[in-house]
């Protein structure tokens, strides 16, 4: 796209794209090859294209126009794109729960919307979140690069299965919808919809795989790894079915998705799973990609360069995503995002820790430590990845333990957990937690789940211990330098799978617990 026809775009979408109806923006992601969106995307000004939409919701949204008031921000004083910056931020506290929901939708009404969405809570009041087809649609690209750029499913006939929630929590039916727009623009997928009911899961498998080239299973990391394991139990043949992977949700290990290859027989381990980086206010903010994903299991075998790109002794989960519909800027190491929506956020602050590194400064990082070209990554010689930017998320900054002044991270645990030695035992589920003993002496204390059937017996529990440990001292240098070498072997209690005290079903996993 030239510069005139990049202007010309940026003016008629983008500044006038408050004059398009859902139906018209719905057909253009439908009748728009993705490369061609992408690249339209890419020629579009981010910090130009949300400077109008600050412009148009200063007029059209009652409650950040009362907002910019209650901030002495006058919109009219403000007339370049680069005083974006100068805006306040919006919370939850602050503009979310101060203002009712119709007043934070354009026009203070809610009629432009046509589905709502419910946040989990896991801060404390679930939150409400209107949301339309125009901006569904917007949402539908990042599933749809990672089923066009990873699973080729423009080209394979897929079974999507849906393994979420269903219900007014946002991740099943958000999916579900996704896939049905990409099955209208022409993929030959088809959903279903069981939610996180293994059983119907099973049903669904036995009865329909057979009749696709592959299946796709989109749900919550640790229950994905459930349905693997039970499938296995009652005979699924997931290598049999090309079995690809879509999570959300949580930060997982390298180590963890090596488990689940194994499970599924992925060879291609870059090409086979990918996660979203979503939140129910922004919908889903960026995707792994292959680059990503081959970035990312090349750290995990590099600690010391991976602390030295992230700041932390872990792994985040590191996407890509498109500036000109999610708008990222950083506040204090922690992620503010900016996205039009039913409900517009203007650099609002999702309180997740992470970062951004430009597209150029992380190839220039890969070329600084010896990876001159992809398939030093083990990518494919005829693979050219995205030039998008990337985002990295930790999640929230407090679930993490302090021992001995050493923050001590789930991930780190997580891989002890996922060793060889010991992972055919466990679920991968576990609470991390510190005590004090009877000497007043603190300790390291993890309840781990184990599998069905498995046993507990001390025996485990010290290999346990030792793999967790070793991964500790591997991957966490203050656990290592700032935890007494009689203190470092953590205290493992073993529980049966669903124990109602640690792991309860049917609610979201907690891996930390804080003693206040």
């Amino acid at each position: 796209m030239n510069v005139e026809s990049a202007a010309l775009y940026n003016k008629t979408v983008y500044q006038g794209m408050f004059a398009m109806t859902d139906l018209s923006r719905y057909h253009q992601f439908l009748n728009t090859p993705l490369d061609t969106l992408l690249a339209q995307q890419s020629a579009i000004d981010p910090e130009s294209a949300f400077f109008a939409l600050f412009k148009h919701c200063a007029k059209d949204v009652p409650a950040y126009a009362d907002f910019l008031k209650h901030h002495a921000v006058v919109a009219d004083e403000l007339t370049s794109p680069e005083d974006y910056s100068k805006l306040p931020l919006m919370t939850k506290m602050g503009y979310m729960r101060a203002y009712s929901l119709a007043q934070r939708c354009m026009g203070g009404s809610l009629q432009a919307a046509d589905r709502i969405a419910v946040s989990s809570g896991s801060t404390g009041q679930a939150t409400f979140w209107p949301r339309s087809l125009n901006y569904e649609a917007e949402i539908a690209v990042r599933f749809e690069q990672v089923l066009h750029d990873s699973f080729r499913a423009h080209q394979r006939s897929t079974l999507a299965i849906v393994c979420f929630a269903l219900g007014n929590w946002v991740g099943g039916l958000f999916t579900t919808s996704c896939c049905w727009h990409l099955a209208a623009k022409g993929y030959p997928l088809m959903t279903a919809t069981p939610g996180n009911n293994k059983t119907e899961i099973f049903r669904v498998v036995r009865e329909l795989a057979a009749d696709f080239e592959q299946i796709v299973l989109l749900g919550y990391p640790p229950f994905i790894k459930d349905v693997l394991d039970a499938g296995l139990h009652e005979g699924i043949p997931w290598r049999d079915y090309q079995t690809k992977l879509v999570f959300a949700g949580e930060v997982f290990s390298e180590e963890w998705r090596e488990l689940l290859a194994l499970r599924t027989g992925s060879q291609t381990a870059c090409f086979d799973s990918a996660s979203l980086y979503g939140t129910a206010d922004g919908g889903v903010l960026g995707n792994e990609t292959p680059f990503t994903i081959a970035i990312r299991r090349w750290l995990a075998q590099h600690p010391d360069l991976a602390h030295s790109l992230f700041g932390e002794a872990r792994l985040p989960t590191l996407v890509q995503y498109d500036p000109a519909s999610r708008y990222f800027e950083l506040e204090n190491d922690t992620l503010v995002v900016s996205a039009d929506n039913s409900l517009p956020l203007l650099r609002y602050h999702i309180a997740d820790k992470g970062g951004l590194i430009d597209f150029q400064q992380m190839l220039d990082f890969l070329r600084q430590h010896g990876i001159q070209d992809l398939t030093q990554l083990g990518l494919p010689d005829d693979y050219q990845p995205r030039q998008q930017p990337l985002v990295f998320v930790f999640g929230r900054a407090d679930f993490t333990v302090s021992f001995y002044g050493a923050n001590i991270y789930p991930e780190n645990i997580a891989v002890g957990l996922e060793q060889e030695a010991v992972n055919q035992w466990l679920s991968g589920k576990f609470v991390l937690e510190t005590n004090d003993d009877a000497n007043g002496d603190k300790y390291l204390q993890i309840a781990v789940e184990l599998l069905p059937g498995i046993a507990a017996d001390s025996s485990k529990a010290e290999q346990i211990a030792i793999s967790v440990q070793q991964q500790l001292l591997r991957l966490n240098s203050e656990f290592k330098h700032y935890t007494p070498a009689e203190r470092q072997l953590p205290q493992i209690t073993l529980h049966t799978f669903a124990d109602p005290d640690y792991f309860p079903l049917g609610v979201k996993h907690r891996y930390t617990r804080n003693k206040h």
